[in-house]
């Protein structure tokens, strides 16, 4: 079977951190978000992905060379401008010529789904198309799914109100499509299939869903982004547990590290306290500094004594010694 994997909006939420690399490709514990993403597929029989591309998408291609990430063969369908979501799903399945069931994916998701049991469900029911869905505690900012007894959507309710919301369950991001609903996808606007396509198929009872408690992640802010490597480290329900301070980083003995990545060329000098957060290749930590729940950019320089608390610092930027930064991100984004 084929992906459609969406991973061409503009990671807004994550700036500074995406202004010089698209959300996909930030490294996640010395991997490419994308490479998880893809390496959960490939055993359920995904040999090929096309990846629906818009913001910066020579970095995906320059980053695999040979056309293969996990595993995964790609083809990359660049968008000629945005196409919102189903625009984008339309587009990349038409460049890449598919006629048959396939899955979308948001590439900024991580999750443990049992992508086969979600196509057999929809299989075995017929639908034209079939979501997998996932509870949360504050369903408001999500695409609400309420569904019947044998799984059909009854409606798709986009972001509602929290006391209105008719459920906690809402739209992961992974589905399962029949390439008839590339038909109901305009060529010549932007669609979207959270507000258009999935509300009239729901209308028409040809979409379902299924509900699963498995891992889930939206990757799309900070505090997110770093519980998705956090996620890795520790184990639990992910698995195994992967090591965060990469080989080549330096770190001196005399520094505390706890639940955090240090990625590779890094350099973590005496004194210094990480917790719970990200440093990306080549960063500098000076003796002395604090930072926790943050993340640092490739090639940033913390200085001396400084003090980072739940702050976002760009690529290549300089922390003055003894700086405090508290709940913001630097350079701040335009």
């Amino acid at each position: 079977m084929r992906a459609v994997v969406l991973v061409g909006g503009f990671g807004t939420r994550l700036r500074p951190l995406t202004v010089t690399k698209p959300k996909q490709m930030l490294p996640v514990v010395h991997r490419p978000m994308i490479d998880w993403v893809l390496g959960h597929l490939a055993p359920f029989g995904i040999d090929e992905a096309v990846l629906s591309l818009g913001y910066k998408p020579d970095a995906f291609i320059e980053a695999f060379p040979d056309s293969t990430c996990a595993g995964v063969r790609l083809r990359y369908a660049v968008e000629p401008e945005p196409l919102d979501t189903a625009g984008a799903v339309g587009f990349a399945a038409r460049e890449a010529g598919i006629d048959e069931t396939f899955l979308v994916v948001n590439g900024d998701v991580f999750t443990d789904l049992d992508v086969a049991s979600l196509v057999e469900f929809h299989r075995a029911r017929g639908a034209e198309g079939t979501l997998h869905l996932t509870p949360v505690e504050d369903p408001s900012m999500f695409g609400v799914v309420p569904t019947d007894d044998a799984g059909r959507v009854i409606a798709f309710i986009e972001k509602p109100p929290r006391d209105e919301a008719p459920t906690n369950f809402i739209n992961a991001g992974t589905y399962v499509l029949e390439p008839s609903v590339l038909d109901r996808i305009a060529l010549d606007r932007k669609v979207s299939i959270e507000r258009e396509v999935f509300p009239a198929m729901a209308a028409e009872s040809r979409l379902y869903a299924m509900s699963t408690n498995d891992y889930w992640l939206d990757t799309g802010t900070p505090q997110q982004y770093v519980q998705a490597n956090i996620d890795l480290l520790s184990g639990g329900r992910r698995g195994r547990a992967y090591l965060g301070i990469h080989s080549t980083a330096t770190v001196d003995p005399a520094a505390t590290v706890e639940r955090s990545v240090i990625s590779s060329g890094c350099r973590v000098d005496a004194g210094v306290i990480v917790h719970d957060s990200v440093l990306m290749d080549s960063v500098t930590v000076e003796a002395g500094a604090t930072i926790s729940s943050s993340v640092v950019g490739s090639s940033a320089l913390i200085g001396a004594g400084a003090t980072l608390d739940g702050a976002v610092v760009g690529d290549g930027y300089v922390v003055a010694p003894g700086a405090e930064l508290a709940q913001t991100r630097v350079p701040e984004p335009a």
